[in-house]
């Protein structure tokens, strides 16, 4: 007989899978610019031009340096884990339609730049799993919810462009952001549902009304 712990041991395996694929990818991409001593900043997202259409899916690949990658490795890690093991039947779905959404919406509205780096998948991912445990109103959910908030609640700042010629791709983190809540509703009827009791109803023979005059008429008996 399968233990339970065995059980929990292989989703936490399964769920580990693609994020560290994805981190896998990315190191490598670091570590061939690095040892190599060019860069792949052209594979990013040029904003409304046809070199920049292969950045939709490229782009989260690359990253400026290795701060900018090790920036993005801890949560893109922490959240993907989230993600695949707390959502199972929908996260493969949810993953790539937050890559490919954010991608193309910075490709149809962001400054005229590069904009390359997994940042705005991370945001995507943190968007999703706080907006999803509060619509489907399901505690252990609705924990993981607030771990978000707990964890990279700051992150919202990053959403916005504070100061002049903002460093870093605001609209990436916006637009993740944004394609995160949107999958959160969509998806909000998949998944992990939270678990209604539903109590057996008592069937009579006769209406209440006339089971307390039968009661009432064998005990005046």
């Amino acid at each position: 007989m399968t233990k339970a712990s065995d059980i929990e041991l292989k989703k936490l395996k399964t769920a580990l899978v693609i994020p560290l694929f994805f981190l896998v990818i990315t190191f490598s991409v670091k570590l061939i610019e690095t040892l190599e001593g060019f860069s792949f900043v052209e594979w990013g997202v040029r904003p409304l031009s046809i070199e920049g259409l292969p950045g939709i899916f490229l782009a989260p690949l690359v990253h400026s340096d290795w701060d900018h990658f090790f920036a993005n490795a801890v949560p893109l890690f922490v959240l993907g884990i989230s993600l695949f093991y707390f959502y199972r039947g929908i996260s493969v779905k949810v993953f790539i339609y937050i890559y490919l959404l954010t991608g193309l919406w910075v490709w149809m509205g962001a400054r005229d730049a590069w904009h390359i780096g997994a940042s705005g998948v991370i945001y995507g991912l943190a968007a999703f799993l706080f907006a999803s445990g509060f619509l489907r109103k399901y505690i252990p959910l609705m924990a993981i919810s607030l771990m978000v908030v707990f964890l990279y609640g700051s992150m919202i700042w990053g959403i916005f462009p504070l100061q002049m010629n903002v460093p870093y791709s605001w609209e990436s983190h916006l637009w993740g952001s944004v394609a995160g809540i949107v999958l959160a509703f969509i998806y909000r009827k998949q998944g992990p549902q939270r678990i209604i009791k539903e109590w057996p109803d008592e069937e009579y023979e006769y209406p209440f009304w006339e089971v307390e005059q039968k009661e009432n008429h064998l005990d005046s008996k």
